[in-house]
């Protein structure tokens, strides 16, 4: 499967080992911590929807969002990862986005050592 088209948000709770990974992938990632200080998760979410980016993020408010404000998404992968795990961020998440692809595109992902839990968004964009 071609996931090469996916194109990403990575917002500031996002560690920047995933952006690394899928760059060196070759995946078009937008790092919010390289050109802004302090985003507003609203306006986050919205610019990934417009751009139809998928949002990476450690964030468990962007579930809020998307479930119970329902905000208009094109996907989001929600990072679940303790300290001492880590070390396996990276190659797990180029794995689970090569594996998984298009299927990601306005769906609720939630990525946690072992475990990928995809959930259909009630007010997404695919």
């Amino acid at each position: 499967m071609n996931t090469l088209g996916l194109r990403f948000l990575a917002d500031e709770s996002c560690d920047y080992v995933v952006v690394r990974a899928l760059r060196n992938e070759g995946y078009d990632v937008l790092a919010v911590s390289e050109y802004m200080r302090r985003s507003d998760d609203r306006e986050l979410i919205t610019r990934a929807a417009q751009e139809q980016r998928v949002l990476l993020t450690e964030d468990k408010d962007f579930g809020w969002l998307v479930f119970v404000s329902q905000l208009d998404s094109s996907g989001v992968i929600l990072i679940r990862f303790p300290g001492n795990a880590r070390q396996s961020l990276g190659p797990l998440i180029k794995r689970v986005v090569q594996e998984y692809g298009r299927e990601l595109m306005g769906c609720f992902t939630v990525v946690q050592p072992g475990q990928v839990r995809i959930s259909h968004s009630p007010h997404s964009r695919s």
